[in-house]
């Protein structure tokens, strides 16, 4: 495989054109007092694109993610970028973390430090791994698919060639939102290589449809209910990205105010955050994420994921068995917390851990937690 290194440059030219964008802002009006009842708060957008304009250092965050080694590589027909950090320790365990929608690799700066060089952060250098955060195809600096059919299946088999590779012939995988779904598929479809998968979403369905509680004990019906929830009120984006993610591209990749407005609105709602984004989040770690997606013009082509998934009937998953071993990261502010019954047909779970805090952001807001659980996880698998 041809690799190359890779670091992140964006042109003085595309600062600018942000920050005259941004000063020309026409935000909508609002019914008043209304919060964030119909979307994302006037107040706190008009607050963070101010902070964006005005106070916050793209040059900063830029230099802090080329600290991490970067590369491309061409997989299948496509130009893939990933982070590549090499563990410190006897034997470091080759690890491939996928982030989803609408996060990206800066979702792993908090945890890539721990999972390579556990003895720098008071851990077991038995633990250390090889750590791959490749972004998705039509995410970050990684190319567009140019034909339609790009769908979480296919990206895991780019996946499974990419460590090929680099030389990893055995791996694990981890990942949550799409992350999950690439790495479900990576261990029903290609278990010769992947050892185990661990997921910090866990994404199950009633086996009979008609009967979703159908022997549920009472806790099990209590962890749902958020579920019904998000599925009656939540679930707008799906269905637009689902549909007409190229109409919403046209909005999204012109204002960066609006595409903020899109995606901050998602961190606050699926975070535990008790509806105060920035009890979980800073407002460099939001824009550095939403960066991600504004230089390199992805709003639309990572909206088309969902088009694509739903249009090859994978959403939700399903025709999937996966035998190899499975670890479950439960948080308790994660949008689906299916019961174990469910999961148990779908994934031979080696590994099922309940949080006391945390939700669909694990890398981020519970960095320490989602790290211990993987390294726990992969010891006896690594052996």
């Amino acid at each position: 495989m041809d690799v190359e290194p890779f670091r992140i440059a964006v042109s003085d030219t595309v600062l600018a054109d942000l920050r005259e964008r941004l000063a020309r802002t026409r935000f909508p009006d609002e019914i008043p007092d209304s919060g964030w009842t119909y979307g994302s708060n006037l107040a706190y957008v008009k607050e963070l694109v101010a902070y964006w304009r005005d106070r916050y250092d793209w040059r900063r965050h830029e230099a802090a993610l080329n600290a991490f080694p970067q590369f491309r590589a061409r997989v299948g027909d496509l130009g893939i970028h990933f982070i590549h950090a090499r563990g410190k320790g006897p034997k470091p365990f080759p690890l491939v973390v996928t982030h989803g929608w609408p996060g990206s690799v800066a979702e792993f700066t908090k945890i890539l430090g721990p999972l390579t060089d556990p003895a720098a952060h008071g851990g077991d250098p038995a633990d250390a791994f090889d750590v791959v955060c490749p972004s998705m195809p039509g995410y970050g600096f990684s190319d567009h698919a140019r034909t339609p059919g790009m769908e979480a299946e296919k990206i895991a088999a780019l996946w499974a060639e990419l460590m090929r590779g680099l030389g990893y012939a055995r791996f694990g995988a981890q990942g949550g939102d799409w992350g999950a779904m690439v790495s479900t598929y990576l261990g029903a479809n290609h278990a010769d290589a992947v050892a185990g998968i661990h997921l910090n979403m866990v994404i199950a369905f009633p086996p009979d449809p008609a009967n979703p509680l159908d022997g549920l004990s009472q806790d099990e019906v209590v962890d749902m209910m958020p579920m019904q929830h998000f599925l009656q009120e939540e679930t707008g984006y799906q269905r637009i990205q689902g549909t007409k993610p190229q109409t919403l591209g046209y909005a999204l990749n012109d204002s960066p105010a609006g595409l903020a407005a899109w995606i901050v609105e998602k961190f606050r709602t699926w975070s535990d955050c008790d509806g105060d984004v920035e009890r979980r989040f800073t407002k460099d770690e939001l824009l550095t994420n939403v960066m991600l997606y504004w230089v390199p013009e992805t709003p639309t082509s990572s909206a088309r994921l969902y088009y694509e998934m739903i249009h090859a009937g994978k959403f939700p998953p399903q025709g999937f068995r996966v035998n190899v071993p499975t670890g479950c990261a439960i948080f308790p502010k994660e949008l689906m917390k299916p019961p174990r019954a469910w999961v148990d047909r779908l994934y031979e779970v080696a590994r099922w851990t309940r949080f006391q805090s945390g939700g669909h952001f694990a890398a981020m807001e519970e960095p320490a937690a989602l790290v211990d659980d993987v390294r726990a996880f992969f010891r006896p698998i690594r052996a």
